[in-house]
Protein backbone atom coordinates (compact mmCIF):
# COMPACT_ATOMS: atom_id res chain seq x y z
CA UNK A 1 0.00 0.00 0.00
CA UNK A 2 1.26 3.38 -1.14
CA UNK A 3 2.30 5.93 1.61
CA UNK A 4 -0.04 9.20 1.47
CA UNK A 5 1.78 11.87 1.04
CA UNK A 6 2.41 14.25 4.17
CA UNK A 7 2.25 17.99 3.96
CA UNK A 8 3.79 20.31 5.74
CA UNK A 9 3.13 23.74 5.74
CA UNK A 10 4.94 26.58 7.88
CA UNK A 11 3.07 29.64 8.78
CA UNK A 12 0.06 29.39 10.74
CA UNK A 13 -1.12 32.81 9.40
CA UNK A 14 -4.43 32.87 7.79
CA UNK A 15 -3.16 31.86 4.32
CA UNK A 16 -0.85 29.47 5.39
CA UNK A 17 -4.06 28.05 8.23
CA UNK A 18 -6.37 27.83 5.25
CA UNK A 19 -3.96 26.25 2.71
CA UNK A 20 -3.13 23.61 5.26
CA UNK A 21 -7.10 22.97 6.31
CA UNK A 22 -7.21 22.87 2.86
CA UNK A 23 -4.86 19.92 2.33
CA UNK A 24 -5.77 18.01 5.14
CA UNK A 25 -8.90 17.30 4.15
CA UNK A 26 -6.97 15.28 1.26
CA UNK A 27 -3.90 13.70 2.95
CA UNK A 28 -1.62 14.12 5.90
CA UNK A 29 -0.72 17.76 7.68
CA UNK A 30 1.39 19.25 9.33
CA UNK A 31 0.90 23.16 10.48
CA UNK A 32 4.38 24.65 11.91
CA UNK A 33 2.98 27.64 14.04
CA UNK A 34 6.09 29.78 15.51
CA UNK A 35 3.84 30.30 18.81
CA UNK A 36 3.71 26.90 20.57
CA UNK A 37 -0.03 28.66 21.97
CA UNK A 38 -1.21 29.23 18.84
CA UNK A 39 0.03 25.65 17.90
CA UNK A 40 -1.54 24.38 21.04
CA UNK A 41 -5.11 26.13 20.33
CA UNK A 42 -5.34 24.63 16.64
CA UNK A 43 -4.66 21.01 17.97
CA UNK A 44 -6.88 21.27 21.27
CA UNK A 45 -10.04 24.22 20.29
CA UNK A 46 -9.40 23.01 16.24
CA UNK A 47 -9.11 27.16 15.76
CA UNK A 48 -6.56 30.29 15.47
CA UNK A 49 -8.43 32.69 17.22
CA UNK A 50 -5.36 35.38 16.33
CA UNK A 51 -5.93 35.05 12.48
CA UNK A 52 -9.10 33.29 11.43
CA UNK A 53 -11.52 34.03 13.74
CA UNK A 54 -14.73 32.20 13.99
CA UNK A 55 -13.94 29.28 11.59
CA UNK A 56 -13.19 25.61 12.88
CA UNK A 57 -10.36 23.76 11.29
CA UNK A 58 -10.47 20.13 10.37
CA UNK A 59 -10.09 17.56 12.87
CA UNK A 60 -7.22 15.92 10.76
CA UNK A 61 -5.42 19.02 10.82
CA UNK A 62 -2.19 18.76 13.50
CA UNK A 63 0.15 21.52 14.26
CA UNK A 64 3.17 21.87 15.83
CA UNK A 65 5.82 24.43 17.21
CA UNK A 66 8.41 22.22 16.21
CA UNK A 67 10.63 23.34 13.19
CA UNK A 68 13.05 20.33 13.10
CA UNK A 69 9.91 18.08 13.57
CA UNK A 70 7.67 20.06 10.91
CA UNK A 71 10.23 20.16 8.30
CA UNK A 72 11.81 16.83 8.63
CA UNK A 73 8.28 15.13 8.21
CA UNK A 74 7.36 16.52 4.40
CA UNK A 75 7.37 15.26 1.70
CA UNK A 76 5.77 18.77 0.37
CA UNK A 77 6.91 21.90 2.19
CA UNK A 78 4.68 24.64 2.24
CA UNK A 79 6.33 27.95 3.00
CA UNK A 80 3.53 30.44 4.12
CA UNK A 81 6.04 32.69 6.51
CA UNK A 82 5.68 36.66 5.41
CA UNK A 83 8.60 37.36 2.50
CA UNK A 84 10.80 39.29 5.38
CA UNK A 85 11.13 36.23 7.82
CA UNK A 86 11.20 33.43 5.12
CA UNK A 87 14.74 33.25 4.41
CA UNK A 88 15.41 32.95 8.12
CA UNK A 89 12.88 30.36 8.87
CA UNK A 90 14.60 28.16 5.75
CA UNK A 91 18.01 28.74 7.04
CA UNK A 92 16.97 27.22 9.99
CA UNK A 93 14.84 24.62 8.57
CA UNK A 94 17.19 23.35 5.63
CA UNK A 95 19.24 20.64 7.60
CA UNK A 96 15.92 18.87 8.20
CA UNK A 97 14.20 18.76 5.02
CA UNK A 98 15.02 16.03 2.57
CA UNK A 99 16.35 16.07 -0.78
CA UNK A 100 13.81 16.62 -3.76
CA UNK A 101 10.94 16.89 -2.34
CA UNK A 102 8.98 19.69 -3.70
CA UNK A 103 8.87 23.45 -1.98
CA UNK A 104 5.83 25.28 -2.91
CA UNK A 105 5.26 29.01 -1.74
CA UNK A 106 2.58 31.08 -0.57
CA UNK A 107 4.26 34.54 -0.25
CA UNK A 108 3.36 37.86 -2.29
CA UNK A 109 5.93 39.96 -1.52
CA UNK A 110 9.57 40.68 -1.75
CA UNK A 111 12.60 39.75 0.28
CA UNK A 112 13.45 43.67 1.42
CA UNK A 113 17.53 43.83 1.01
CA UNK A 114 18.18 41.69 -2.25
CA UNK A 115 14.40 42.54 -4.11
CA UNK A 116 14.27 38.51 -4.86
CA UNK A 117 10.87 37.06 -5.11
CA UNK A 118 9.70 34.29 -2.42
CA UNK A 119 10.45 31.60 -5.52
CA UNK A 120 13.93 32.94 -5.75
CA UNK A 121 14.88 33.26 -2.20
CA UNK A 122 13.61 29.58 -1.62
CA UNK A 123 16.05 28.23 -4.01
CA UNK A 124 18.73 30.09 -2.88
CA UNK A 125 18.05 28.38 0.79
CA UNK A 126 17.19 24.92 -0.52
CA UNK A 127 19.33 24.37 -3.81
CA UNK A 128 18.11 21.30 -5.74
CA UNK A 129 14.39 20.99 -4.82
CA UNK A 130 11.62 21.70 -7.58
CA UNK A 131 10.43 25.61 -6.11
CA UNK A 132 7.04 26.75 -7.12
CA UNK A 133 4.15 28.46 -5.47
CA UNK A 134 0.07 28.51 -4.77
CA UNK A 135 -1.81 31.40 -5.78
CA UNK A 136 -5.13 33.05 -6.44
CA UNK A 137 -7.46 35.16 -5.40
CA UNK A 138 -8.14 33.54 -1.69
CA UNK A 139 -9.89 35.38 1.37
CA UNK A 140 -8.63 32.91 3.44
CA UNK A 141 -12.11 32.98 5.81
CA UNK A 142 -14.01 32.80 2.40
CA UNK A 143 -12.59 28.95 1.74
CA UNK A 144 -12.54 28.29 5.16
CA UNK A 145 -16.25 29.00 4.85
CA UNK A 146 -16.83 26.77 2.19
CA UNK A 147 -17.28 29.21 -0.28
CA UNK A 148 -16.65 28.55 -4.28
CA UNK A 149 -12.71 29.64 -4.97
CA UNK A 150 -9.90 28.29 -7.31
CA UNK A 151 -5.71 28.95 -7.20
CA UNK A 152 -3.57 28.30 -9.49
CA UNK A 153 -0.38 25.93 -8.67
CA UNK A 154 2.82 27.43 -11.04
CA UNK A 155 6.13 25.60 -11.33
CA UNK A 156 7.95 24.42 -14.45
CA UNK A 157 7.60 21.04 -14.41
CA UNK A 158 3.96 20.71 -15.53
CA UNK A 159 4.08 16.49 -13.61
CA UNK A 160 4.88 17.98 -10.47
CA UNK A 161 1.86 20.39 -11.04
CA UNK A 162 0.20 17.77 -11.86
CA UNK A 163 1.18 15.31 -8.94
CA UNK A 164 -0.12 18.71 -6.45
CA UNK A 165 -3.35 19.75 -7.68
CA UNK A 166 -5.41 17.07 -5.95
CA UNK A 167 -3.39 17.71 -2.77
CA UNK A 168 -5.37 20.97 -2.30
CA UNK A 169 -8.25 20.81 -4.13
CA UNK A 170 -11.98 20.33 -3.48
CA UNK A 171 -15.17 19.76 -5.02
CA UNK A 172 -15.43 23.63 -4.22
CA UNK A 173 -11.96 24.87 -4.76
CA UNK A 174 -10.24 24.60 -8.20
CA UNK A 175 -7.21 23.92 -8.91
CA UNK A 176 -5.48 24.87 -11.87
CA UNK A 177 -1.78 24.07 -13.55
CA UNK A 178 0.91 27.03 -15.29
CA UNK A 179 4.16 27.04 -15.90
CA UNK A 180 4.90 31.07 -15.89
CA UNK A 181 6.34 31.11 -11.91
CA UNK A 182 7.38 34.75 -12.56
CA UNK A 183 3.90 36.10 -13.83
CA UNK A 184 1.98 34.19 -11.55
CA UNK A 185 4.36 35.59 -8.06
CA UNK A 186 4.35 39.08 -9.52
CA UNK A 187 0.64 39.21 -9.68
CA UNK A 188 0.47 38.95 -6.28
CA UNK A 189 3.35 40.63 -5.13
CA UNK A 190 2.03 43.55 -7.15
CA UNK A 191 -1.69 43.66 -6.45
CA UNK A 192 -1.04 44.26 -2.58
CA UNK A 193 0.42 47.56 -3.46
CA UNK A 194 -2.42 48.28 -5.82
CA UNK A 195 -4.82 47.49 -3.10
CA UNK A 196 -3.29 49.84 -1.04
CA UNK A 197 -4.70 52.85 -3.45
CA UNK A 198 -7.60 51.04 -4.33
CA UNK A 199 -8.51 51.63 -0.35
CA UNK A 200 -7.17 55.26 -0.14
CA UNK A 201 -9.90 56.02 -2.61
CA UNK A 202 -12.50 54.26 -0.82
CA UNK A 203 -11.40 56.23 2.39
CA UNK A 204 -11.46 59.02 0.25
CA UNK A 205 -15.15 58.51 -0.84
CA UNK A 206 -13.65 59.01 -4.39
CA UNK A 207 -16.63 56.51 -6.15
CA UNK A 208 -16.55 52.90 -8.04
CA UNK A 209 -15.34 54.71 -11.19
CA UNK A 210 -12.10 55.59 -9.46
CA UNK A 211 -11.81 52.22 -7.95
CA UNK A 212 -12.39 50.49 -11.21
CA UNK A 213 -9.86 52.90 -12.60
CA UNK A 214 -7.14 52.12 -10.21
CA UNK A 215 -7.78 48.34 -10.47
CA UNK A 216 -7.50 48.60 -14.13
CA UNK A 217 -4.07 50.66 -14.46
CA UNK A 218 -3.21 48.88 -12.45
CA UNK A 219 -2.94 45.84 -13.84
CA UNK A 220 -1.50 48.06 -16.56
CA UNK A 221 1.27 48.52 -14.24
CA UNK A 222 1.74 44.94 -13.28
CA UNK A 223 1.44 43.78 -16.94
CA UNK A 224 4.44 46.00 -17.83
CA UNK A 225 6.73 45.14 -15.08
CA UNK A 226 5.88 41.73 -15.19
CA UNK A 227 6.65 41.67 -19.42
CA UNK A 228 9.82 43.20 -18.68
CA UNK A 229 10.83 40.67 -16.17
CA UNK A 230 10.34 37.82 -18.46
CA UNK A 231 6.07 37.05 -17.47
CA UNK A 232 3.65 35.45 -19.80
CA UNK A 233 1.48 38.69 -20.48
CA UNK A 234 -1.66 35.84 -20.39
CA UNK A 235 -0.76 35.34 -16.80
CA UNK A 236 -1.93 38.41 -15.93
CA UNK A 237 -5.55 38.14 -17.27
CA UNK A 238 -5.76 34.70 -14.87
CA UNK A 239 -6.24 34.17 -11.22
CA UNK A 240 -3.15 35.33 -10.19
CA UNK A 241 -3.35 38.50 -12.33
CA UNK A 242 -6.50 39.88 -12.40
CA UNK A 243 -8.69 37.94 -10.14
CA UNK A 244 -6.20 38.18 -7.35
CA UNK A 245 -5.93 42.07 -7.74
CA UNK A 246 -9.69 42.12 -7.63
CA UNK A 247 -10.22 40.37 -4.67
CA UNK A 248 -7.35 42.05 -2.89
CA UNK A 249 -8.91 45.86 -3.89
CA UNK A 250 -12.79 44.89 -3.39
CA UNK A 251 -12.58 42.73 -0.32
CA UNK A 252 -13.69 43.80 3.32
CA UNK A 253 -11.06 41.17 4.80
CA UNK A 254 -7.91 42.30 2.89
CA UNK A 255 -5.23 43.66 4.68
CA UNK A 256 -3.51 45.87 1.92
CA UNK A 257 -6.62 47.71 1.28
CA UNK A 258 -7.58 48.24 4.98
CA UNK A 259 -3.98 50.31 5.51
CA UNK A 260 -5.06 52.07 2.28
CA UNK A 261 -8.55 52.80 3.99
CA UNK A 262 -7.14 53.69 7.42
CA UNK A 263 -4.28 56.28 5.90
CA UNK A 264 -6.86 57.98 4.26
CA UNK A 265 -8.58 58.45 7.49
CA UNK A 266 -5.91 60.03 8.67
CA UNK A 267 -3.70 57.86 10.62
CA UNK A 268 -0.28 57.53 9.91
CA UNK A 269 1.49 54.71 8.18
CA UNK A 270 2.88 54.61 11.89
CA UNK A 271 -0.09 53.86 13.44
CA UNK A 272 -2.09 51.87 10.94
CA UNK A 273 0.88 49.13 11.14
CA UNK A 274 0.88 49.16 15.05
CA UNK A 275 -2.71 48.38 15.12
CA UNK A 276 -2.58 45.22 13.10
CA UNK A 277 -2.33 41.90 13.99
CA UNK A 278 -0.78 40.51 10.38
CA UNK A 279 1.54 41.79 7.61
CA UNK A 280 0.25 43.95 5.00
CA UNK A 281 2.88 43.19 2.51
CA UNK A 282 2.33 45.85 0.10
CA UNK A 283 3.80 48.53 2.59
CA UNK A 284 7.01 46.43 2.88
CA UNK A 285 6.66 46.14 -0.98
CA UNK A 286 6.18 49.44 -2.92
CA UNK A 287 9.70 50.49 -2.28
CA UNK A 288 11.46 47.61 -3.98
CA UNK A 289 8.88 47.52 -6.49
CA UNK A 290 9.62 50.96 -7.65
CA UNK A 291 13.29 50.72 -7.60
CA UNK A 292 13.19 47.88 -9.71
CA UNK A 293 10.60 49.41 -11.84
CA UNK A 294 12.81 52.27 -11.95
CA UNK A 295 16.19 49.82 -13.03
CA UNK A 296 13.85 48.19 -15.65
CA UNK A 297 12.92 51.69 -17.29
CA UNK A 298 9.05 50.64 -16.36
CA UNK A 299 7.01 53.77 -15.36
CA UNK A 300 4.58 52.56 -12.32
CA UNK A 301 2.96 55.79 -11.25
CA UNK A 302 0.09 53.80 -9.01
CA UNK A 303 2.76 51.82 -7.16
CA UNK A 304 4.98 55.48 -6.96
CA UNK A 305 2.75 57.05 -5.54
CA UNK A 306 1.74 54.36 -3.14
CA UNK A 307 5.73 54.21 -2.07
CA UNK A 308 5.29 58.29 -1.25
CA UNK A 309 2.43 57.48 1.31
CA UNK A 310 3.66 54.69 3.03
CA UNK A 311 7.34 55.73 3.21
CA UNK A 312 7.52 59.35 2.81
CA UNK A 313 4.65 60.60 4.38
CA UNK A 314 2.62 61.80 1.81
CA UNK A 315 -0.91 61.86 2.50
CA UNK A 316 -3.77 59.97 0.20
CA UNK A 317 -5.12 63.12 -1.03
CA UNK A 318 -1.61 63.96 -2.25
CA UNK A 319 -1.24 60.82 -3.93
CA UNK A 320 -4.67 61.36 -5.96
CA UNK A 321 -3.93 64.49 -7.06
CA UNK A 322 -0.51 62.66 -7.99
CA UNK A 323 -2.09 60.73 -9.88
CA UNK A 324 -4.52 62.95 -11.62
CA UNK A 325 -1.79 65.40 -12.61
CA UNK A 326 -0.43 62.68 -14.87
CA UNK A 327 -1.55 63.45 -18.94
CA UNK A 328 -3.12 60.17 -20.59
CA UNK A 329 -1.57 58.51 -23.75
CA UNK A 330 -2.58 55.53 -25.78
CA UNK A 331 -4.20 52.82 -23.09
CA UNK A 332 -1.76 50.87 -24.13
CA UNK A 333 1.27 52.66 -23.01
CA UNK A 334 2.35 54.11 -19.29
CA UNK A 335 0.82 56.49 -17.84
Amino acid sequence: MTRPVQITVLGAGSWGTGVAALAARNTPTLLWARDPAVAEEINEQRTNGRYLDGHVLPTELRATADLEEASSRADVLVVGVPSHSMRDVLSEASPHVRAWIPVISLAKGLEPESRLRPTQVIGECLPGHSVGLLAGPNIAGEVLAGYAAAAVVATPDNAVASALQPLFASSVFRVYRNHDVTGCELGGILKNIIAIAAGMGDGLGVGVNTRALVIARGLAEITRLGEAMGADPRTFAGLTGLGDLMATCMSPASRNRRVGEEIASGKSIDQVLEEMTQVAEGVKTARSVVELAGELGVDVPICAEVDGVVNEGRTAEEAYRGLRRRTPGSEYEAA
